[in-house]
């Protein structure tokens, strides 16, 4: 049985610890602390427009994504970052590691997102080995941003399963304006496209991460803050 003097010592024990407590970091805390490379989608598509009100191609809405978010989530893990599209001898030899991740990378990201001019096909399978590779040995977080498919022949699920064997590295699949096939009576109209998701979903699936849909600027900026971004007071 307490007495009102224990009670008084143990309510002001209780006032020191509570703060504590609430100062720990989560496990999703923690995770958005580790070294990340953003994977980033240069490829010919991203020069579409049409998907929304805005007209804007979707490669200008990336860069002005990347742009807000690159510098937030800098402030708080290391950043690395790979595209694939541009710059390679053939269609689908243009994957290149631009940085590993280091510190106060966010200005970086941003100018080499911003310096893209789209081009080639869609290796997004080997980039996001590039990007774990660049990871290892440690492990860490991949962010791959994409607007379509794998037209390359890589395996983007056997990659998937082979990330989660080892365990260290976890992929988080942003899918922006994803289009699938035409509807049976193959307008050109783009509405006519419908939204779909990316097959590299198994990447998220397969290794704890989340796969993210953005069909606008704004669902875009939250995706990359989600995945990207250090949400610790979310």
């Amino acid at each position: 049985m307490w007495t009102w003097g224990a009670q008084g010592r143990y309510a002001d024990l209780m006032r020191c610890l509570i703060p504590f407590v609430f100062a720990l970091p989560t496990v999703t805390q923690a995770a958005c602390l580790d070294d990340a490379m953003l994977v980033f989608d240069g490829s010919l598509s991203m020069l579409e427009t049409g998907f929304d009100e805005n007209g804007l191609p979707k490669i200008e809405e990336g860069r002005l994504a990347v742009a807000q978010v690159a510098p937030e989530a800098a402030a708080n893990r290391r950043l690395g970052l790979v595209t694939y599209g541009p710059g390679g001898p053939t269609d689908c030899y243009g994957v290149r590691l631009h940085f590993e991740p280091r510190p106060n990378a966010g200005a970086d990201v941003a100018a080499a997102v911003n310096a893209l001019a789209p081009n080639g096909s869609t290796p997004l399978t080997d980039a996001v080995q590039v990007a774990a590779d660049a990871l290892a040995p440690a492990g860490g977080t991949v962010v791959l941003v994409t607007d379509g498919q794998e037209t390359c022949n890589g395996d983007p699920c056997g990659l998937a399963r082979a990330l989660a064997a080892q365990g260290k590295t976890r992929v988080h699949v942003i899918g922006f304006k994803v289009r699938g096939a035409f509807f049976e009576h193959q307008s050109l109209d783009p509405n006519d496209f419908f939204a779909t998701d990316s097959a590299a979903r198994c990447l998220a699936d397969e290794t704890g991460g989340e796969y993210v849909g953005a069909e606008t600027l704004d669902a875009l900026i939250a995706a990359l803050r989600k995945t990207l971004g250090c949400p610790l007071f979310s």
